[in-house]
Order: C-alpha cells, then structure tokens, then sequence
C-alpha cells in the first residue's frame, strides 16, 4: 500500500508537539547521516541531506515510536511515497522539509520524487521504541552498572556489564515490564535477551550430605494345630493353620508345607495330633549416606543421582513389550542464584528412594517392585559458607494382626493355641545438609587427587604381610606433602 500527500500543511499544534518529541537515530549501513549536536543553534532532530548525500544511495535511519523526525532536502519535493503508511507516516511542510512520524514498531521505506518525476532519495526506516527513558532508569536504580539497550522490532537486546546477577536479572525485569502490552508482563519477559556480563564471581559449589536412617522391627508369634480321630467309618479332624497378615508372609520360609518354629506330634491308631508353634522376632537397621559435591553457575540447575534404574516392561500396541527405566537411589537438584557477594538464593530438592516389596504387583508373572520414597523441596537464602538442615522427616509405621479361629482364639491361655499375631515397626528418619560456597577456578598445580602417593604392594608384602599398597617413610615419621589430615584413597 503507497500513501501519498502534497505539500500538505501540518497544523501548528501537531508541529510542536513533533519537535518536541522528536528521536532519531542512524543505523549503520548506508552512508552515515550526521545530525546536528545539540548547542549549535540547530534542532538535533533536524536532517540535512545534501546533494552529495542524495547521491549515494538509500539512506538508513531509525525513528522512536510515536517520535518525528524533520527531514531537509537538498531541492524541492513534489511526490512522497510511502510503503506502508500504518508504521510510518510522511507530511510535506514546505517543498524542502517533510516531517517523518513513527506509529508502530516495524519497518518501512519512503521514496521523494522532484517536480520532474526524478527520484531524490530514497529513506530506509526503522520505527523502534525509544528505550532513553529506560536506560536513564536502569542507570539510577542500578548504580555501577552499565547496560546499554537495543531495540530490533518488538524485542530488546541488552548489552554491557553489571555487579551482580541480582542486577541483571532486575534489569530484566524492568526492561520487560516497560516493553509489556496489556499488563502481560509474562510476554514481555520473552522479548527480552539478555547478554549481560556479571562482573562478580558467580559459581557456587553446594556440599550436600543425606543421611538416612531405617529401624524395623518384626514379632511373629503364632500356632499351626492339626487333631485326627476315628470311630468306626467315619473320620474327624481339625485343623487350624493361621496366616501373618501384617506382614503378608512368614519371617523365615522353612521347608515346603512348613515354616520355622517347634514341631509337636503324637497319636494313636485313632487319634493323632501335630502342633507346630511359629515364633520369630527380626531387628533390622539400615544406614543410607550419601556426600555429593555439586559446581553450577548462577541460574543454571545441576543434578546428582546416586544409585541405579530399574527396567519396567511396557505393552505395545502391536503385542509387543518395550523397557522403561525408573530410577531409585539419591537424587539431588539444585538452582543456585548470586544476589550479592556472599549472599546466595538457593533451590533445592532432594530424593531418596529404594526398591520395596511393599505394594509390589505381578503383570503377567512379572513382579514389578515399588518404590518407597521420600524427599524434601525448599527455596533458601544462605551466606556462602552457611549451612542449612532439613531434618526431621521422620515416618513411623506400626501395624498388628490376630488371626484366629472365632470364638477360641479369644479363650484365655488356650487362646493362644488357635490364633497367631505379627507385630511390624518400622521407623525412618531423613537428614538433609547443605552448605554452598562461591568458588572460583584455580591454577591445576594447586590440587591435588586422591590417588597421590599410591602404589601397590609387591607379591612379597601382599602374601606375606597382607599389604594392599606400598608404605614409605619410617614408622612414626609421615611423609611429607601438601595434605594435612585424613585424606587419600581407602585402604583396608
């Protein structure tokens, strides 16, 4: 769509408010148009193009939104077309000065024709916001900083250096806002590319150490009762074999058709009778550790797992079964952010999982185990050196079940001998440590591996004395070295 107009006056009002709003900048490529600087007696929004000027080609330039220029030809003006009039609008004052008003971010090109139909210039234009007012903001709330801002369309790039990432992602913010439509901060925020450089130190090192303790504890205690007897043809008998439901199975499997525990059998050709009275009792504890150190930059999210995965068999469509995996064990991620030197904004969640029995199901003669888990999500702010404790994630399960014969197994004493009960505990404990520090990179000479000093044995040491590795030095005199305290590889 063209857009013309002839030597059309602009009223008074609209002219003022265009000089005193006006915005230009030169982009490169092209010949460069120089302004004139504020001082000098002439308007810096003003444009002169000479004849010289004119003949070199299009000219590049960029306007603010809903800015003006003053555009200065070097001889009268009779036609203006303008490619798309809904970015950019062209007004003729005089046959030498025509006033360039940006509407909408975009991008558009105007073409000047003399009264002899030759063209004079040709204007390449470039309608952007106006992010002055933004970078005079950012340098006062952001003292130190030094961020400059471009626009391209309806994005901004910012570039240069600040102190922080505190600062840079407030910058980010603020940039955002100032570019959002509607109140939709959230779209604001995509249009913006940050490439600022942070001068502070902006790797973390989180030391993390989980620690978990399990307790259970299992009582089974019950009697299997079996009596026979006969009189003439016919034939009696009793039995009574209860289950452990509690925890869904005998402690200790003995023998097919039966399990542990003392035997009692006796009869007569008429009458026979076997008890078997099941008792057991099983303490168990268990100890999970683990002491991952993890290194992330500022922002960026770092994971640890300890452990393994699991395959599960998945049906298809076409009948047939594919493999996925689960993973199980200690699992850890954190996001780091540096809000200031020695402070640190710290998100972490860690989880603890292990293959369990308990809720396990059988699909086609497959037994696919559950997984027990437990885990703790938290948002903190830390000093570098601080350390936090997630502790008390504490689980504490007890169940009991009497399986009887009703009626008898509530007889006192004799009770016992047609019921039997399971008693189950089982205790957790979860304790999570984490301690970040801002680290920075040093020279490789300055470290030194675990594995420093270790040498194996020879075949004489290793047979005769049982040595693993070799041993320098007298007794009682260490070697020398860097290392103070325990460190080095384990032997045992």
């Amino acid at each position: 769509m063209m857009k013309i107009k002839n030597k059309l006056a602009a009223p008074i009002s609209l002219i003022a408010a265009g000089l005193l709003a006006m915005s230009v900048f030169i982009l490169p490529g092209g010949a460069q148009l120089q302004a004139a600087e504020p001082g000098n007696g002439k308007n810096a929004s003003i444009l002169h193009i000479s004849s010289v000027d004119a003949q070199k080609g299009p000219k590049y330039v960029k306007i603010g939104l809903g800015k003006s220029m003053v555009l200065e030809l070097p001889r009268p003006v009779r036609d203006v077309l303008v490619s798309n009039p809904k970015l950019m609008d062209a007004v003729v004052h005089t046959s030498n000065r025509v006033y360039l008003i940006g509407l909408k971010v975009g991008q558009a090109n105007a073409f000047f024709f003399d009264r002899d139909g030759k063209q004079i210039l040709t204007l390449e234009v470039s309608v952007e916001q106006d992010m002055e007012p933004v970078k005079r903001l950012l340098s006062r709330l952001i003292p130190g900083s030094n961020i400059n801002l471009e626009s391209i369309n309806d994005n901004v790039i910012m570039t240069g250096s600040v102190r922080t990432p505190a600062q840079s992602n407030r910058a980010s913010d603020i940039v955002g806002r100032f570019i959002a439509k509607g109140g939709k901060e959230k779209e604001g925020a995509k249009r913006v590319v940050n490439m600022l450089a942070v001068e502070a130190r902006e790797q973390v090192m989180l030391q993390v150490k989980v620690v978990e303790m399990n307790r259970e504890i299992i009582k089974q205690l019950g009697v299997n009762l079996g009596a026979v007897a006969t009189s003439g043809n016919l034939t009696y008998s009793l039995l009574s074999s209860t289950p452990f439901s509690a925890l869904g199975k005998d402690v200790i499997e003995g023998v097919p058709g039966m399990s542990n525990g003392a035997g009692l059998f006796g009869g007569t050709n008429k009458f026979s009778v076997n008890a078997m009275l099941k008792a057991m009792e099983r303490n168990g504890m268990t100890r999970t550790l683990a002491e991952p150190n993890l290194t992330a930059i500022s922002g960026e999210t770092a994971k640890f797992h300890a452990g393994g995965e699991f395959p599960i068999p998945v049906a298809s469509d076409n009948n047939s079964i594919s493999v996925e995996w689960k993973k199980f064990g200690v699992l850890l991620n954190f996001t780091p952010v540096v809000l200031s030197e020695g402070r640190i904004s710290l998100q972490i969640k860690s989880e603890v999982s292990e293959l369990s029995q308990e809720g396990a199901i059988q699909v086609g003669g497959i037994t696919l185990p559950a997984i027990a888990t437990r885990n703790a999500e938290s948002t903190v702010e830390l000093p570098s050196g601080g350390a936090l404790m997630m502790a008390g994630l504490i689980s504490s399960k007890t169940r009991q079940a009497v399986n009887g014969l009703p009626g008898l197994k509530n007889l006192p004493v004799l009770g016992m001998l047609f019921k039997s009960r399971d008693f189950v505990k089982q205790e957790s404990e979860l304790t999570i440590i984490v301690t970040p520090y801002i680290v920075k990179p040093v020279s490789a000479r300055k470290l030194t591996s675990s594995d420093v000093g270790f040498a194996p044995a020879s075949d004489a040491k290793a047979n005769l004395l049982g040595h693993f590795n070799r041993i320098y030095g007298r007794r009682g005199r260490m070697p020398r070295g860097r290392q103070h305290g325990d460190y080095g590889f384990i032997v045992e």
